[in-house]
């Protein structure tokens, strides 16, 4: 931050902060975008709502468009005020986090477009621990952008904590849903398409996870990545 200072005056520095303070905006409301697909995505599952589903697969455009936007802002930012310590490490988690962001809704759009797949079997029960996967995938990508709008590492890595609860509800909900695909052509389309759901909720968790592991990076300066879980 003296750096900055004493390049440009206090002028420079209060327009640094600025432009922070609007790229964390920009960033909270792409998260909330995010957050809210995937929770509109599982809502659609569990209703069947086709129109929600199809809601949830037409607004990916602007999550894209911001992760895009708030890229080039972060390019622009470091170029222009060249910071350093926290300041470079808030920018550059901003710059990894938006990636994961994005990557959230993909997931989301994902399981609205098997929810419509799914809308031939509404006579059919989900595997009773799905909602239980979605829920805890849901928390732990909420709770991560909470860890980072705190400034708290000992939140970030109760995410990364959390992540060995989702791995193994995938496993044994993934092994049950093979074992039912032996029932017939219809089992095996709908097992597939739970399948799938399984595996981008899972997904989710991870992108939650590295989220976390970008908070513990901005605030103490610690790469965590590959042993987050520690």
């Amino acid at each position: 931050m003296a750096e900055i200072t004493a390049r440009g005056g206090t002028e420079k520095l209060d327009r640094f902060h600025q432009e922070l303070k609007g790229l964390q905006g920009r960033l909270l409301a792409m998260a909330e975008l995010a957050l809210q697909a995937v929770s509109r995505s599982t809502t659609a599952l569990w209703q069947r709502d086709a129109e929600l589903a199809r809601q949830v697969i037409g607004g990916d455009k602007v999550i894209n468009e911001l992760e895009e936007e708030i890229d080039a802002a972060v390019v622009r930012v470091i170029a222009l005020y060249q910071p350093v310590a926290m300041d470079l490490r808030l920018l550059m988690a901003i710059d990894h986090i938006i990636v994961e962001l994005e990557r959230l809704g993909d997931l989301a759009v994902n399981i609205a477009e098997e929810s419509l797949e799914l809308q031939r079997f509404r006579d059919r029960e989900f595997h009773p621990d799905l909602p239980r996967l979605a829920q805890a995938a849901f928390a732990m990508s909420r709770q991560s952008m909470l860890a980072f709008t705190q400034r708290n590492p000992q939140l970030a890595r109760e995410v990364c904590r959390a992540d060995a609860e989702v791995d193994e509800l995938d496993r044994r909900i993934i092994k049950k849903l093979l074992a039912d695909m032996e029932g017939g052509q219809e089992a095996v389309a709908f097992g597939h398409s739970q399948i799938t759901i399984v595996r981008n909720l899972e997904r989710a968790a991870d992108h939650a996870t590295n989220i976390a592991e970008q908070v513990v990076f901005m605030v103490e300066g610690e790469i965590i990545r590959h042993r987050c879980q520690e």
